[in-house]
């Protein structure tokens, strides 16, 4: 993040930062397009995580102005480190909304009840001769609205991404309790 900051110039660089605190808080996020010609796109996305990522633990450590400064201290330029800090103070507030706001959406859905069921994919002579392991999974999840069933089906590949994405957001989670 440090060094991608600097490419662009310190009022471009607090405009970016307003836009990824707009993303975090639910309303539009920074275009790839506007920023194209500075960042490739694996460069874009490790920016725009990283950026999420330090507002996100800056707000939930309720850190000081001088931590702040201190985890942007390898900034080239202290005008870009003095733009990232001026728009944690001016938004701070508006991030923990919305930090709570998506912990208190993540735990008022709760999963009521599951069921589960392993079988092999059959709809071809091609594809049963594959043998593929198929995972039905069924989730009642209650919402404020009432009761909700899901049901998905997967591989294994599928099933594994699952289950890290539901151990990130249990850390996450967790992380901010």
């Amino acid at each position: 993040m440090v060094d991608s900051l600097s490419r662009l110039a310190a009022a471009d660089c607090l405009a970016l930062c307003h836009r990824v605190v707009d993303g975090l808080c639910g309303r539009e996020p920074p275009c790839r397009k506007d920023y194209g010609a500075t960042w490739s796109l694996e460069e874009w996305l490790d920016l725009l995580n990283s950026l999420t990522a330090f507002f996100r633990v800056a707000v939930g450590n309720n850190s000081s102005d001088e931590e702040v400064m201190g985890g942007l201290s390898g900034m080239s330029s202290s005008s870009h480190a003095d733009a990232v800090l001026s728009v944690l103070r001016a938004r701070r507030e508006e991030i923990r909304r919305a930090l709570l706001d998506r912990t208190n959406s993540i735990s008022s859905a709760t999963l009521k009840d599951f069921d589960w069921q392993l079988k092999l994919a059959l709809s071809s002579d091609k594809i049963s001769s594959l043998h593929t392991p198929l995972l039905s999974l069924s989730l009642d999840v209650r919402e404020s609205t009432g009761l909700r069933s899901v049901t998905m089906e997967m591989n294994r590949d599928e099933l594994n991404t699952l289950i890290s994405s539901l151990e990130a957001a249990n850390k996450a989670v967790l992380q901010l309790k």
